[in-house]
Parts: structure tokens; C-alpha cells; sequence
């Protein structure tokens, strides 16, 4: 008798109804945009934007990934790294996409299809990746263990990296936390929720109307900070293993710059295994070890999703109409 009771608990206390452990994990994935959502499928891209007039902008373009283009690339790990560039590089072009109609729709200029002088796009793309990626490492990756150093944390390889974990993690979840206390991001996380039911809808093979998404929840398994906190649990047993080989190799434990040296060595690794663990949580999302271990990916969502209006979800599913015609590979974070 226990075992339904335990079952129904266990699944109210991650926030997944039934009906989305049940749901079949497909290759759609995206994100939230300014006043929209991009839809990526294994064939196209697509972005749906709200205008001012009510009326809902949509842009499709082709992408098929590297890695179904070279077979050598589609391997475990080294696919994970190439899809997490590819989707920092496809996120931002959309970004700056939405906020360029953003910005003619408030002028009542006619919104445009296709980019133009895109050679200057792409250099400012290329920019913004390298600057945005040059941030990230400082922020999340050196700072944390130079906090970690002034906190006179002895330097041996476990007791170092747990601390720098949780320095990390705080430092994320404040950032993140900080960013919902605005009005424009809040609006943003919305749009977050709505993709996510969305996508729900679409893994049930449920009809793609605004009434099919009201049963789910905005925690979607395979999310993008879902795939953040993977990578900071992986990298403390990571940097752990790396640490210590450098103590016994090198016969003392790495100082600031060489600890953080040797962990960007590390990072592809990080980050292409993470990329697969995310992938195999989308596709065993209903095993009950599963469901535990991705629990506080889904108790993160809380911040970086918000329920969303019917309107919002409309053009969530605007975008993933547009986006799903063709076959379904493996999955893309949500």
C-alpha cells in the first residue's frame, strides 16, 4: 500500500505531474528571449516575438548541428562541447535578434526577416561569445577559488573544491536571484515557463494549444540550469581527481593560478559529460534515481521560471510549431 502513497509523494515534492513523467523526451530545445521564445529542432531554428499591436513575429531559419554533419564530431562528450558553443552562439544571435525588433516595434518601425550587413553581425556575435564566455570564467570559475584561497581553506583536493562548489553555487544562485528582482527579466522568466510547457505539451503528443499546456509545470528535467548545476556537482569530483594527481605529480597542491589552470584544462571535459548526464536525466526522467538526482535542478527552476499568461504561452507554441518539422535525434536542452 505504501508503494503508490511514497510514489505520489515523491513526485509532488519534485514538481513533475504524471503526465510529464510520462511524456517522451524529443529533440526540441530553446530559450526565453525579450517578449518571445527561439525553438531549436534538429533541422530548423525558429523565434516568435509579441509585438505591441498584439500580433506575434515569427523568424525560421535552417540549423542542423556539426555533429550530425561529421560523424567524428557526434561522439559522447565531444558533442556535448561542440552543442553547448553552438547554443551560446545561436542564444546570443537571437538575443540581439529580439532586441533589435524590440526596438523597432517601439519606434513602429516594420519589423525585419533577415539580418542585415551580417558580416558585422557576426563579428559582434563572435565578440559578444568571447566576452561573455571570458566572464563567465572569471565569475564563476576563478573568483570562487580565489574566495576560497582568502578563506585560508586548507589546500587539500576534496576539502578545497567542496568549499569552491558551494562558493559557486552561491555566487549563481545570487545572480540569477538578483536578476528576477527586475521587472524585464521577470517577464523573461515567463517566457522561460512557457517554453518549457510547451515543449511538455509536445513530448505528450498532446495537440499544441494554450489548453494543453495548463497541466504542467514550468520545471522542465532537461533545462539549460538544470545543465549548470550538473556541471558545478561535476566539477568538484572532477577537480578533486585533478588536484591530487597534481599534488602527487608535481609533490605539493596547486597554488591560485595553477589550480585554476589546471581546472580550464579540465572544463571541455566538465562540460561535454554534463552535457550527456543532461541528456540521459531528459530520457529517464520517470526512474525514481533520476528523479531524485535531478531535484535541485528543478528546485533552481523556481527562480528562472514563472508561470506564464495564456498570450505568453501562445507564442511559445507559435515558435515550436514553426521549429518541429522534421526527424528527432538526440535532445537538446530545453
Amino acid at each position: 500500500m505504501g508503494g503508490p502513497l511514497l510514489k505520489k509523494s515523491l513526485v509532488a515534492s519534485l514538481s513533475i505531474p504524471l503526465a510529464a513523467l510520462r511524456s517522451v523526451d524529443k529533440n526540441v530545445g530553446g530559450q526565453a528571449v525579450i517578449e518571445g521564445v527561439m525553438i531549436r529542432s534538429p533541422e530548423k531554428v525558429s523565434t516568435s516575438l509579441r509585438l505591441s499591436d498584439g500580433s506575434i513575429h515569427t523568424k525560421t531559419e535552417p540549423f542542423v548541428s556539426i555533429t550530425k554533419k561529421k560523424k567524428i564530431l557526434n561522439k559522447p562528450i565531444i558533442r556535448g562541447v561542440i552543442s553547448f558553443v553552438e547554443m551560446l552562439v545561436l542564444g546570443i544571435k537571437t538575443l540581439n535578434y529580439s532586441a533589435e525588433i524590440a526596438a523597432r516595434d517601439s519606434e513602429n518601425k516594420e519589423p525585419v526577416i533577415a539580418d542585415r550587413q551580417s558580416g558585422k553581425l557576426d563579428l559582434a556575435v563572435a565578440l559578444t561569445v568571447i566576452f561573455s564566455i571570458s566572464m563567465g570564467l572569471a565569475i564563476f570559475f576563478f573568483l570562487p577559488i580565489l574566495i576560497t584561497q582568502l578563506l585560508a581553506i586548507p589546500r587539500d583536493a576534496v576539502g578545497f573544491n567542496l568549499v569552491a562548489g558551494a562558493v559557486r553555487m552561491l555566487i549563481f544562485l545570487f545572480y540569477i536571484w538578483s536578476l528576477s528582482r527586475f521587472e524585464s527579466f521577470r517577464r523573461i522568466f515567463q517566457y522561460h515557463g512557457a517554453e518549457h510547457k510547451s515543449i511538455f505539451a509536445f513530448e505528450s503528443d498532446l495537440p499544441l494549444k494554450v489548453e494543453s499546456t495548463r497541466g504542467f509545470t514550468t520545471h522542465h528535467p532537461r533545462c539549460g540550469t538544470s545543465f549548470i548545476l550538473i556541471v558545478a556537482l561535476l566539477a568538484i569530483l572532477t577537480y578533486s581527481v585533478s588536484d591530487t594527481v597534481f599534488a602527487v605529480v608535481i609533490g605539493h597542491p596547486p597554488g591560485l593560478f595553477e589550480r585554476f589552470s589546471t581546472h580550464l584544462l579540465f572544463l571541455p571535459m566538465v562540460a561535454g559529460l554534463s552535457f550527456e548526464l543532461l541528456k540521459l536525466s531528459g530520457k529517464t526522467r520517470s526512474h525514481p534515481v533520476t528523479r531524485f538526482l535531478i531535484a535541485p535542478g528543478l528546485w533552481i527552476q523556481r527562480i528562472t521560471t514563472r508561470e506564464p499568461s495564456d498570450d505568453q504561452v501562445e507564442v511559445a507554441l507559435t515558435a515550436l510549431k514553426e521549429s518541429i518539422a522534421g526527424t528527432y535525434l538526440d535532445p537538446e536542452p530545453a
